[in-house]
């Protein structure tokens, strides 16, 4: 039975995977219903072996995702215990351990949550509207979302400790000078190239994308010594499985 989405529309083209979160109206802000339709959607991906890729992107025209819904924070004990309601359902682990590789089509406001998401992200594609921030240091909070983390690690510590110590908002001239963004495009072609790009790393090897990512997120940690040795053992482990696949056939 095919799964009904309150909050976000799941499409398939192709081996391609696209969640489009769709609360126009409130600038897609992330709420629990939204965190329960992705932890659904993302496992279904993770599982089928048809999608080959996911492409995340925004209804409307005025923002990706504005970050989480304030009105929830008014319907608990506390900000606190508003915020783990949301982490109930790891989301964003999800996301960041995707199996697949992933694309973010960004545009308008991507804000708190909203550019968590796109962080985790393995392509992010800018609209020339864009505007990123962080800016839960205003509110007497921290990121929760895995903002502190992977922010650092796309940055670098200073232009990060200063987006998040600010909670400055940024254009998407300086979200691609910082390296926040990959390309900026005009209009609806963000949405065109994003998908291109969905499309195009939607042929690749599942086996290399692994290999790839688990050489840079836990290269990261190492030293170089031991980032060089996770190299040759991930390098290996390619060579063999093609081998496996073409029965030993490999041309030398």
């Amino acid at each position: 039975m095919e799964r009904i989405y309150e909050t976000i529309k799941f499409t398939k083209e192709g081996r391609v995977a696209t969640l489009c979160l769709n609360r126009p109206d409130v600038l897609n802000a992330y709420n629990i219903q939204m965190r329960d339709d992705l932890w659904w959607a993302l496992g279904v991906i993770n599982d089928d072996p048809d999608i080959s890729s996911v492409l995340l992107m925004g209804e409307g025209d005025r923002a990706f995702c504005a970050g989480a819904d304030l009105t929830e924070f008014g319907t608990s004990p506390s900000p606190d215990i508003a915020r783990q309601s949301r982490l109930a359902r790891d989301v964003w682990s999800v996301l960041r351990t995707l199996t697949k590789p992933s694309v973010a089509a960004l545009h308008g406001y991507v804000i708190g949550a909203g550019l968590e998401m796109a962080l985790l992200c393995d392509i992010r594609i800018a609209s020339t509207n864009t505007i990123c921030s962080l800016p839960e240091v205003r509110r007497g909070i921290s990121p929760s979302a895995g903002g502190s983390q992977t922010l650092p690690r796309v940055l670098g510590q200073p232009a990060a400790l200063h987006l998040m110590l600010t909670g400055d908002q940024i254009d998407a001239q300086e979200a691609l000078r910082i390296g926040l963004v990959h390309q900026i495009l005009s209009g609806d072609d963000v949405f065109k190239a994003a998908r291109a790009w969905a499309h195009r790393l939607s042929g690749m090897s599942p086996t290399v994308f692994g290999a790839l990512k688990e050489a840079i997120n836990v290269g990261m940690e190492l030293s170089l010594s031991d980032g060089l040795h996770l190299e040759r053992r991930l390098a290996q482990q390619i060579v063999a499985a093609a081998a496996d696949s073409s029965g030993g056939n490999l041309e030398h």
